[in-house]
């Protein structure tokens, strides 16, 4: 059965597509966060391989087609901020000190944690890009000395938490207004995070499209900064 897939070029599209489909399904029938779509279709794809005994290049040499719709899909994310740039315009100050805030509070607590359980320079340097996209996350990790690919698990696990927990803790801290609610989303836990502040409304969904470019612009400089600190 492991040939017949690994002969087949566009398996782990499918594959991915359907564990992402029953995520979806899961999530719409249970409604509990913990059957976040995304993190469903990574536990099954998972087990799917320890099942077929296949290795991950094999499945990423025939899943990599998706990759391809990333930057499409991360551009698409200017459109309700363009519908709601009036409201942006007016609330720029505001926005922007909530963002700096976010990804200063991302970095500060990522420093303090590594000073308290001990973790070296590279493990520091790896988690710091926890709160930006992938892309440019990837890069500030290479950059500064960390482990790239750990970097990439950190950065999806901080997107699937957030968006798990994003409304709940909306509820528990009270935060109501909108334009709050898309800042602390995006700067966060990024695009991941970024389709749950979308579920919430147009405004918390722009709001938090502008978090993403904005805090990993400001990332990739504090970063820096950061790193020297440890």
């Amino acid at each position: 059965m492991a040939e017949f897939f690994e002969t087949t070029v566009f398996f782990g599209v499918l594959i991915s597509l359907a564990s992402y489909g029953l995520g979806m399904m899961l999530k719409k029938k249970l409604r509990l966060a913990i059957f976040n779509p995304l993190l469903v279709a990574i536990v099954l794809v998972v087990v799917f391989l320890l099942v077929f005994d296949m290795d991950y290049e094999t499945y990423q040499g025939s899943a990599k087609y998706l990759s391809y719709f990333l930057t499409p899909a991360t551009v698409c994310l200017a459109i309700p901020l363009y519908e709601q740039f009036e409201r942006l315009r007016k609330n720029a100050a505001a926005v922007i000190v909530g963002i700096t805030t976010g990804v200063i509070t991302s970095l500060s607590s990522v420093l303090l944690l590594s000073c308290i359980f001990g973790l070296s320079h590279a493990d520091y340097v790896t988690l710091l890009p926890k709160s930006i996209t992938t892309a440019i996350g990837m890069g500030v990790s290479d950059e500064l000395g960390g482990y790239v690919a750990i970097t990439v698990a950190v950065i999806i696990t901080t997107g699937i938490l957030g968006n798990m927990i994003a409304e709940l803790v909306c509820k528990i801290f009270r935060i109501t207004h909108p334009i709050a609610k898309g800042i602390g989303i995006g700067s966060a836990s990024h695009a991941i995070g970024t389709t749950k502040a979308m579920e919430l409304g147009e405004t918390e969904g722009a709001m938090s499209s502008l978090s993403i470019v904005v805090s990993g612009f400001l990332t990739v400089i504090l970063a820096g900064i950061f790193a020297n600190f440890m």
